[in-house]
């Protein structure tokens, strides 16, 4: 005769037994591991122990559980933000942490690149940007174009990272390898500047790429301050 199992049979939650805290939570850690999938009801069903359509029980659907989690890591960049800096510093802190959480959570950043989450923390971040800009010597409509001109810029570069670390990685490596093998054998005569910088193209850095274009982002600004005070 069969002995009883000595461990009960494990049984999947209901929907009533899940927070939305609890679904953000888990579509985080799912990112979190450079999962493309953690917005499928599928994945965060496996992920929560609990049946998949349980999570509209709480989210009216997909899209509206992306922009909850997407909201809930620019949180996690406005936390990264010290105390004391001056806007210049802000805006680099908010780029630097921006790109860390994307890094961090590619699969929210890439598909945020192009979003609004409507939402508490983008409100926070949005706040930032033009307290910086204002600070900077901007105002009216000059503050709202170079407000738009960082978040759109920092929204872009980020979840560009982002999207490429979701990209197979013997792709990537491909990609990679152009700078120093496809691009090294171009005709001389055809390419002249590409054969006489070269070696150079090879050496920049993703790294290299993002600082200069949030030192470019603030140079502008500094620009058009100097512009509105001449004119």
């Amino acid at each position: 005769m069969e002995k009883p199992s000595l461990t009960p049979a494990r049984t999947k939650r209901v929907g009533a037994q899940l927070t939305p805290e609890a679904i953000i939570e888990a579509s985080l850690r799912i990112a979190a591991r450079g999962s493309a999938d953690a917005f499928t009801v599928r994945r965060l069903g496996e992920e929560l122990g609990a049946d998949p359509t349980a999570i509209y029980r709480h989210f009216r659907d997909k899209d509206e559980l992306l922009l909850s989690v997407a909201d809930r890591t620019l949180g996690e960049v406005l936390d990264s933000i010290p105390g004391g800096l001056d806007w210049k510093g802000r805006l680099r802190a908010l780029a630097d942490g921006s790109l860390a959480v994307a890094l961090k959570y590619p699969a929210v950043s890439s598909a945020m690149a192009s979003r609004t989450t409507r939402r508490g923390n983008e409100f926070r971040v949005v706040e930032l940007i033009l307290g910086a800009v204002t600070e900077a010597g901007l105002d009216g409509i000059d503050a709202a174009v170079h407000y738009r001109m960082v978040g759109d810029s920092l929204l872009a570069a980020v979840g560009q990272r982002a999207a490429y670390l979701l990209v197979d990685p013997d792709v990537r490596a491909g990609d990679d390898a152009a700078w120093s093998g496809e691009y090294r054998r171009v005709d001389a005569e055809g390419f002249p500047n590409i054969t006489r910088l070269g070696r150079e193209l090879a050496e920049v850095t993703h790294d290299q790429i993002f600082r200069a274009r949030v030192e470019a982002l603030i140079t502008a600004i500094e620009r058009r301050v100097e512009d509105v005070r001449g004119a």
